[in-house]
């Protein structure tokens, strides 16, 4: 038995880079090809789906609070049983959703359902690191969350250079069939955690806002189960007043608005597929080389850019991020063949820069929650902040899609698509406005 939990902790991340681009090219290439939804509907169905991520926090407190009973456990338990059924529920969507007929609300319901067990799956086995690693040095801290990205690295560039070859070869059901085997391996790994040995007794609340003594056999007593229920209120009330002290809340509304800016991605994705003629093979080296980008973007920030002020680094992305989406403007107004640069070349290094960008944001913006973080509520409060990013690109697909159908973009007219693209351009600029709550945090 290993003294940390790495086997359920790189298998859920491995999962979890897995659907980033097998499941979402598949159900991609699902909604527009076989459900023939335009691109103003699949950037809403795209935006629905992704709000299980939004809560987040909820889920941690919910498993702390309510322990399940699991086979052969002489009590209840807080983390395997959740785990066990994310796995299964996720595999029963992700099954249905390649078996199902057409329809747009029973596929937003699978997807809905699989984004579910992934979110949840994915902040238990969180709370479980946290919990084990609870007193061991700073470097065991390290090396699980070099781990993590490591993890969902590999599931995230295998599957991309497999999933457009298999999408264009079989379609997209399959190949959601085929994710659908990967949640199982969240609930087979639960099977090796021993949550006895990693849940460790404390006088005081623990990380995540349980009692910290639930491995106790009175954890499996209904008095017991009631007594933790408190914890839930009491939590969230813990959670809501670390969110609305300053220095939390300034940088947290900057985390919001950086993500909440339009997003042409969908509309482009029509582009690329019924204008330019790409094939789901090529979308898919794209996604493999964005996966190369994601990596280079945090060995950029890990050798160039730890020391530098976030609200430097902030200012930079995105000031990059607004004239790296403008240069859109070349490919969709076909500029760039006047240039001499072929399509596919400009497509991928356009889209490899943004993502490279996208990631380097994304750093300082961890580095940033786990600075805030006050004492008692870090995970919670880590995952709110992460959940205001996800929330924020919710809110970005959500403006992208209501400006994809006003400008009359669909799958096959794409008249409006530059003004579209120059629109959302101008967006990125808006955090540049709250800067200033984020400098203020960051000089102190």
């Amino acid at each position: 038995m290993p003294t940390l939990p790495t086997l359920s902790h790189s298998t859920a991340y491995f999962v979890q880079g897995v659907k980033l681009q097998l499941a979402t090219l598949a159900e991609s290439y699902l909604l527009k090809d076989e459900l023939k939804l335009n691109p103003a509907a699949v950037s809403l169905v795209f935006s629905i789906a992704h709000l299980p991520w939004i809560l987040k926090p909820l889920y941690g407190m919910v498993s702390d609070a309510h322990p399940l009973p699991f086979p052969g456990s002489a009590r209840r338990e807080r983390r395997r049983p959740y785990l066990v059924l994310c796995g299964l529920g996720g595999a029963a969507a992700f099954a249905l959703l390649a078996l199902s007929p057409p329809s747009r609300n029973l596929a937003l319901a699978c997807m809905t359902a699989g984004e579910l067990a992934i979110a949840f799956s994915d902040v238990v086995i969180d709370a479980l690191v946290v919990e084990r690693a609870r007193g061991e040095p700073q470097a065991t801290s390290g090396a699980l969350q070099s781990l993590s990205w490591g993890a969902q690295a590999v599931g995230s560039l295998s599957s991309a250079w497999t999933a457009g070859a298999l999408i264009q070869a079989v379609g997209p059901r399959p190949v959601l069939g085929l994710m659908a085997a990967f949640p199982l391996l969240i609930a087979a790994a639960a099977l090796w955690v021993d949550e006895g040995r990693l849940t460790k007794p404390s006088r005081s609340r623990s990380l995540e806002g349980g009692s910290g003594d639930s491995d106790s056999p009175s954890a499996a007593s209904p008095s017991r189960g009631s007594a933790l229920r408190p914890s839930l209120t009491t939590q969230a009330r813990s959670l809501l007043a670390a969110v609305a002290t300053p220095t939390t809340l300034a940088p947290a509304l900057f985390i919001l608005g950086y993500h909440a800016s339009p997003h042409a991605g969908t509309a482009l994705f029509y582009f690329y597929n019924n204008e330019l003629a790409f094939t789901p093979e090529f979308i898919g080296r794209i996604a493999l080389l964005d996966g190369v980008a994601q990596l280079a973007g945090v060995a950029l920030f890990n050798a160039r850019l730890k020391s530098v002020p976030l609200a430097s680094i902030f200012t930079w992305v995105v000031w990059l991020g607004a004239g790296a989406s403008a240069t859109q403007l070349l490919l969709v107004t076909r500029l760039n063949q006047t240039l001499g640069i072929p399509d596919k070349a400009f497509a991928a290094v356009d889209s490899v820069l943004l993502t490279a960008l996208g990631r380097v944001a994304l750093m300082p913006v961890l580095v940033l929650a786990a600075r805030l973080c006050p004492t008692g509520v870090e995970a919670s409060l880590y995952a709110m902040l992460m959940s205001l990013s996800n929330l924020g690109s919710g809110v970005g697909d959500a403006l992208g899609a209501a400006l994809t159908a006003a400008l009359g973009v669909t799958a096959h007219r794409f008249d409006g698509l530059p003004a579209l693209v120059a629109i959302c351009a101008v967006g990125r600029l808006a955090p540049l406005l709250l800067l200033p709550l984020v400098w203020g945090v960051d000089g102190e």
